[in-house]
């Protein structure tokens, strides 16, 4: 309106001056109020459709791509909108998943509790009874510390995983002698090797070294060796072997056991996750440790899936970068 009366004027005084003038005046000022009514209605079609986008992702539907390939301030304000709805929307995925595998994570936790809790709560019972034999007893105190121990070794690896997800756990970088880290973790399992009568064959060369970090890579190691040792008939042979590149260190572990159904072997690194040859004391957490320990550490870890016979751990630790 500013304008409208601004162009009178001017068009009046012109007219005073010249009325040819006046008139060219008049019809070159019709001619941009005209277009400046149409760019102007454009425009607001334009902020209208970015408004009606804005009300469609509030209200929870798909997004639509308003990308404008054009120039001009709005179509910058469209592709900027556009990114932030679509990261929005990612961390909104991400959100859900979270939500849900924590859901998921508490329901199996409850799961894994409530078994040997309810089986130590009835022994608990029977234990008050002063006619119990002393050898019931006996066997209901050795299988009540066994469950405490279970539950333990849960809530432990459990804390330990947190730690490793929320990267509240700083690994060491050090040159660490491969044979001398498969001693470390083949150690605490020599016993239960033994009462299988399994032979534990390691054939890696002296002088390999790689880099990561001791203590919790024996950890990743042990928990992958005493899955095969849990899956390995009496009698059977582990086979520890590596061999090194430019690029890589590569451990593997294989055992002659019953090997692992192929409808599990995409599931294995999972956390709770039981296949088909799983033990009944089976909680499904240990190799999901060692994989978020590899792989925090540049890491990787998977097995052979054409293996008919037994499991094949294949580790590939890659060797650092210098810059």
């Amino acid at each position: 309106m500013i304008c409208f009366i601004l162009g009178i004027i001017g068009i009046t005084i012109i007219s005073m001056i010249h009325l040819l003038a006046g008139i060219i005046t008049f019809f070159l000022l019709l001619l941009l109020f005209i277009t400046f009514l149409i760019f102007t209605k454009r425009r607001y079609q334009d902020i209208k459709e970015l408004s009606d986008y804005l009300a469609s992702v509030y209200a929870g539907s798909k997004h639509m791509d308003i990308r404008d390939n054009s120039e001009g301030e709005l179509s910058i304000l469209k592709n900027d909108i556009y990114k932030v709805t679509l990261t929005l929307t990612e961390q909104s995925e991400l959100l859900r998943k979270d939500k849900k595998y924590l859901a998921e994570t508490l329901s199996n936790i409850s799961h894994q509790l409530k078994t040997p809790l309810t089986s130590m709560y009835v022994m608990t019972d029977l234990l008050t009874d002063p006619n119990l034999p002393d050898e019931k007893k006996d066997e209901f105190l050795s299988n009540i510390t066994n469950q405490l121990k279970r539950i333990e070794w849960l809530v432990t690896s459990l804390l330990k995983l947190s730690k490793i997800d929320a990267k509240a756990v700083t690994f060491k970088k050090d040159n660490v002698i491969l044979n001398n880290l498969i001693s470390k973790a083949i150690e605490p399992l020599l016993i239960p090797a033994e009462l299988k009568e399994i032979t534990i064959n390691i054939n890696c060369p002296d002088n390999c070294v790689i880099t990561a970090d001791n203590n919790w890579t024996i950890e990743a190691i042990l928990n992958i060796i005493k899955n095969c040792i849990e899956h390995t008939k009496n009698g059977g042979v582990i086979q520890i072997s590596s061999i090194q590149n430019t690029l890589y260190t590569e451990l593997t572990i294989t055992d002659n056991g019953e090997g692992i159904a192929n409808d599990d072997k995409p599931y294995i690194f999972e956390r709770f996750y039981k296949g088909k040859n799983a033990g009944p004391d089976s909680i499904g957490i240990g190799l999901a440790m060692s994989k978020s320990i590899l792989t925090s550490q540049n890491a990787t870890i998977t097995i052979d899936p054409n293996l008919t016979i037994g499991t094949k751990f294949i580790i590939k630790f890659y060797r650092q970068m210098v810059s």
